[in-house]
C-alpha cells in the first residue's frame, strides 16, 4: 500500500514537473542569445535578431521522447515488403493543450509510405476520436494537415499533440463537438521535407493506415481534407493525386486556404526583398531551400556554390527548428543578398526549374469536390500566384467553389475561412450536398502591388 502511495505520488510530480516544462516552453519561446559562430550583424534594412533558441533544444527537456530519439519512429528491416498504408506499429497516448491532457481518446499509427523518388518510408499519423457516440453510419473523419512548416520532426504534431504545442490544436473542436474522428498525419515525414508531392501520398497513406486498423472502427468512414497555407498544400496535393495513388480512399471532399500553387512563382516573389509587412516572406525562400535539399539531395551542392559564407551559415542556422523561430530567423532577410552572384534567379537554376515545376500544384484536376479561399490580399502567398492554378482547375473541370476573402492578411484569413470549411466539411460528412459550383475571385488591388 505504502508503495502504491509513493508511484502515485511521484507520478504527480512527474505530470506537474511537464506541466511546468511546457509552459516554459512556450514562454521562452522568443529569448534570443547570440552565438560568435553565427553573423554577428545583418545590413541595417534587415532583421537583427540574433541566432534564436531552437525549439527542439527545449522538447529534448521533456519526459517525452522526440521522434528522432523514440524508437517507435523506427522503420522495420523490410519496410519494402509492407504496402503503402501498411500499418508498421500501433500505440495509445494523451493527448495535451499546453500541457494539460485533454479527454480524447488518441492513437497512433506509423505506416509505409513513399517519398518523392518512391522509395519507402514510414511516417505517423495521430487519429483522435471523442467520447461522443455516432449514430446512423460510420463515424466520419476529418483528416487535418496543419501548416507544420518546420525543419524538424520534434515539430511534427505527433510529438506536439503529446506535448501540447501544436498550434492550430484549438481549430479541432468544432469537429470533435460533433463526434466527428480527426486524423492528423506527420505529413512531412521524419526527414521532414516540405511541399512536395510527397506529403500527398504521406496524407493519402496515413487515411489508409487509419482505415487499416481494425480497433478505430473507420474502415468505411466518409473522409473530408482540411489544411491551410502549408496544411493547405499537403491537402491539395492529397486530392489531387487522390485518384491515381489511392482510389480506395473514399474522399468526400477538401477545404483549404492559402496553398502555394505555382512553385516557380513563389520562390521569385520570396527570394527578393519586398516591403513592409511583405518582407517577412523571405523565410518561406530559407525552409524552401532546406527543406528540397532533403527531398533532392542533388540540390545541396549546388546550393551551397550559390550562396555566400553568411548565406550558408542561415541555411545551417534553419536546419533544425519549428516554425517560431524559423519564421523569425529568416524573415526580412532576403536570399537575393546571400547569392554570390545577386543577379542569379533561383527559378532560372535548372536543378531548381525541374524540382520547382514536378512539386507544383496544378498538374493534375482533382476528382472530389473543392472549397478553395483565398484573401484578397496575402503577405507570403499572394492572390497572384494563385488565381492561374485556380482558373486551371475551373477550366479543366473540377468540382470547385473558390472565393476571394475580402480582408486582407495570411493568419486573418486562416481564421476567417476556418468558419465557413468546418461548416462544409461538416455538411458532406453528413451526406449532405457540396453545394454548387462557383469561382468568385477578384483581384481589388493595383497588378504589382505587393502582397497583391
Amino acid at each position: 500500500m505504502v508503495a502504491k502511495e509513493v508511484g502515485m505520488r511521484r507520478t504527480g510530480i512527474r505530470r506537474t514537473v511537464f506541466s511546468a516544462l511546457s509552459l516554459c516552453l512556450v514562454m521562452t519561446a522568443g529569448v534570443a542569445w547570440a552565438e560568435p559562430e553565427f553573423p554577428p550583424s545583418f545590413p541595417p534594412d534587415q532583421n537583427q535578431l540574433p541566432q534564436l533558441p531552437a525549439e527542439p533544444d527545449l522538447y529534448g527537456r521533456l519526459p517525452i521522447p522526440t521522434p528522432d530519439q523514440d524508437p517507435w519512429y523506427e522503420a522495420p528491416s523490410d519496410l519494402a515488403d509492407y504496402a503503402p498504408g501498411q500499418i508498421v506499429r500501433s500505440r495509445e497516448v494523451q493527448t495535451r493543450l499546453l500541457g494539460i491532457p485533454f479527454p480524447v481518446y488518441t492513437k497512433q499509427l506509423l505506416f509505409r509510405s513513399n517519398d518523392d523518388h518512391d522509395n519507402p518510408i514510414v511516417t505517423a499519423t495521430t487519429v483522435l476520436v471523442p467520447g461522443i457516440p455516432w449514430i446512423g453510419s460510420s463515424r466520419p473523419v476529418v483528416s487535418f494537415q496543419e501548416a507544420i512548416d518546420s525543419t524538424d520532426s520534434s515539430c511534427n504534431p505527433s510529438h506536439t499533440l503529446q506535448v501540447g504545442t501544436m498550434k492550430e490544436s484549438l481549430l479541432l473542436q468544432y469537429w470533435l463537438e460533433q463526434g466527428m474522428a480527426i486524423n492528423i498525419p506527420d505529413y512531412d515525414g521524419k526527414a521532414v521535407t516540405w511541399i512536395t508531392n510527397a506529403e500527398g501520398k504521406m496524407v493519402l497513406d496515413s487515411l489508409r493506415a487509419m482505415k487499416n486498423d481494425a480497433g478505430l472502427g473507420l474502415a468505411d468512414s466518409g473522409i473530408a481534407l482540411y489544411g491551410y497555407s502549408g496544411g493547405g498544400s499537403a491537402t491539395i496535393h492529397a486530392a489531387e493525386l487522390r485518384q491515381s495513388y489511392a482510389p480506395d480512399v473514399r474522399l468526400l471532399g477538401s477545404a483549404f486556404g492559402a496553398a502555394p500553387t505555382n512553385l516557380t512563382s513563389l520562390l521569385n516573389y520570396a527570394t527578393s526583398p519586398e516591403p513592409g509587412l511583405t518582407g517577412t516572406v523571405s523565410f518561406g525562400a530559407w525552409i524552401g531551400l532546406a527543406m528540397w535539399s532533403r527531398a533532392y539531395p542533388e540540390l545541396a551542392p549546388r546550393i551551397d556554390e550559390l550562396l555566400t559564407p553568411e548565406g550558408r551559415q542561415i541555411l545551417a542556422d534553419i536546419q533544425h527548428r519549428c516554425y517560431a523561430t524559423l519564421a523569425l530567423s529568416g524573415a526580412y532577410r532576403p536570399i537575393t543578398e546571400y547569392l554570390k552572384d545577386p543577379a542569379t534567379k533561383l527559378e532560372d537554376v535548372p536543378e531548381f526549374a525541374q524540382v520547382l515545376a514536378e512539386n507544383s500544384i496544378g498538374r493534375h484536376v482533382p476528382d472530389t469536390p473543392l472549397l478553395w479561399w483565398h484573401g484578397m490580399w496575402d503577405e507570403l502567398i499572394p492572390p497572384s500566384i494563385i488565381l492561374p492554378t485556380v482558373d486551371a482547375y475551373w477550366n479543366g473541370g473540377a468540382d470547385l467553389r473558390f472565393y476571394t476573402v475580402p480582408a486582407p492578411e495570411h493568419i486573418v484569413n486562416a481564421v476567417i475561412g476556418w468558419i465557413p470549411a468546418t461548416a462544409w466539411t461538416s455538411a458532406i460528412l453528413r451526406g449532405l450536398p457540396p453545394g454548387p459550383t462557383f469561382k468568385a475571385d477578384y483581384q481589388p488591388l493595383p497588378p504589382g502591388f505587393p502582397g497583391a
